[in-house]
């Protein structure tokens, strides 16, 4: 058989003077259309051999109509006859040629569409159990990559309880997958994300508040910060995806969302309300609280504590998020560190050394006393939704009946410092006990005069000194 052959060819473009070459061989096929007999006359390439590398099955029985041979424009003289169905066939052949690449055409569309079935259910199976595992993982809490998590932040080798690894934050944080956005503010958004069978929240900010962002993850990563009151950090990480930069923190998740949230759906009974109040106390007294040594801790501040920066747990416990403008002091130097962070607290709110700038900026215990007075107001949020006997008052933000939504500085002084006035305690409160000594602290919280305020750890003992005479196990 020659290595190359030229055929006489009836169908191809005229430039080519009626021939084709090819490594295979020349071939001729009656073709019975309308009633008509004509003849086509082509070649085959090898490659187009069905089998492969052999004599095709259409050259070697004569039902096709089509006959073939190895010689230079031999297929001149092949005249094949009709095939004995073809009187019962419009169309004998249509072009063995043309018939055989469509016909591994339509081969090969079947099997890509089988197999791009296949991979949609599989992933299908996949998302619905991994879906299935990570709600059976949440129900008893104990999720694989839940201990994975636990066992990274232990890892470092000083003990220092700071958090993970920078390296390994890194690795964590670049595994999560973004699940749904929960809940968006200026900072930015925060999301639900899960790492393997494990949920985290994500919190993204944009890049005009890095330095809140950047703060953040520092006071996080303070030594012996880790507490069960305050958010617990796993990572961080800048993501850059070559158009914009996000700067994301990864912390622990908390379905019921914030303290805030809560509320605005929930009442509470007197036990949880006790718990509550007594958790973000004791997170609170543990920011403040300075420990003394080599793996010590300097005293922090939060000075943006609210209702949405605090989360509740599925104990009914709450924990301390959002430390962005966080600061802290360091006695040996008694210096007191503030981020140069343009940001400033919920105007809602602040203190009212805060409004009329009579703050002493240099002295540390000013800070702590703003975070109380913000403490006592979140109280009240909290026993406006105590029932008791099936009373309870709807969910308001402070001062919702003396300023608008968004209240300015100014307004909020004219209220606060000018008016001296505080948010309204309800009758029914005098006449339930729980909720009597309850307004007796909020008020100790928001003395026009800071240094007259409760700090946390009296808050924190008066507390629990009271869940204990309660017989309430907070």
């Amino acid at each position: 058989m020659p290595a190359v052959l030229k055929c006489e060819c009836n169908i191809c473009e005229e430039s080519q003077n009626n021939t084709c070459i090819t490594d295979g061989l020349c071939f001729t096929e009656i073709i019975k259309k309308d009633g008509k007999i004509s003849y086509s006359f082509s070649c085959l390439n090898k490659a187009q051999f069905l089998p492969p590398e052999d004599i095709p099955f259409a050259c070697r029985d004569q039902k096709y109509g089509v006959q073939c041979c190895f010689h230079d424009y031999c297929n001149r003289d092949l005249l094949p006859q009709l095939p004995p169905d073809s009187e019962k066939s419009e169309v004998a052949m249509g072009g063995y040629g043309t018939s055989l690449i469509a016909f591994s055409c339509v081969i090969v569309l079947m099997l890509v569409f089988i197999f791009f079935v296949c991979v949609r259910y599989q992933k299908e199976r996949l998302r619905r159990g991994f879906r299935s595992d990570i709600e059976a993982n949440h129900e008893n809490r104990i999720p694989l990559m839940d201990t994975r998590i636990s066992e990274l932040r232990n890892c470092t080798t000083s003990g220092s309880g700071s958090g993970v690894p920078l390296l390994v934050q890194r690795s964590i944080a670049r595994k999560v997958t973004l699940v749904e956005c929960v809940g968006k503010g200026r900072y930015g958004e925060v999301w639900k994300g899960s790492y393997y069978c494990d949920y985290c929240a994500v919190k993204i900010f944009s890049t005009r508040d890095d330095k809140s962002w950047e703060r953040e993850v520092e006071v996080y990563e303070t030594v012996m910060l880790r507490h069960e009151n305050i958010l617990g950090f796993i990572a961080a990480d800048r993501k850059d995806n070559g158009t914009w930069t996000q700067l994301w923190l990864v912390t622990d998740y908390h379905p019921n969302g914030s303290l805030f949230d809560y509320l605005s759906k929930t009442t509470v009974d007197v036990a949880t309300m006790y718990t509550m109040a007594l958790s973000i106390a004791n997170g609170l007294a543990h920011l403040h609280l300075e420990i003394l040594g080599t793996q010590g801790k300097p005293a922090i501040a939060h000075r943006d504590l609210k209702s949405k920066n605090i989360l509740v747990k599925r104990d009914g416990t709450c924990a301390i998020a959002d430390l962005g403008m966080a600061v802290r002091y360091d006695s040996s130097t008694c210096t007191v560190d503030i981020a140069p962070n343009p940001r400033v607290g919920t105007v809602r709110y602040l203190a009212p050394e805060v409004l009329d700038n009579s703050i002493n900026l240099n002295q540390f215990d000013s800070f702590k006393r703003v975070d109380i007075y913000a403490y006592g107001l979140v109280l009240w949020e909290i026993a406006r939704r105590c029932n008791v006997d099936g009373i309870y008052e709807d969910y308001q933000l402070p001062y919702y009946d003396m300023v608008p939504s968004d209240p300015s500085v100014e307004e909020m002084r004219k209220v606060i410092c000018d008016a001296k006035l505080r948010p309204p305690c309800p009758n029914r409160w005098q006449s339930q006990e729980s909720l009597r000594v309850m307004s007796k602290i909020m008020k100790e919280c928001w003395y026009q005069n800071a240094a007259a305020r409760l700090t946390a750890l009296r808050i924190k003992k008066t507390l629990a000194a009271l869940g204990v005479q309660k017989d309430m196990k907070i």
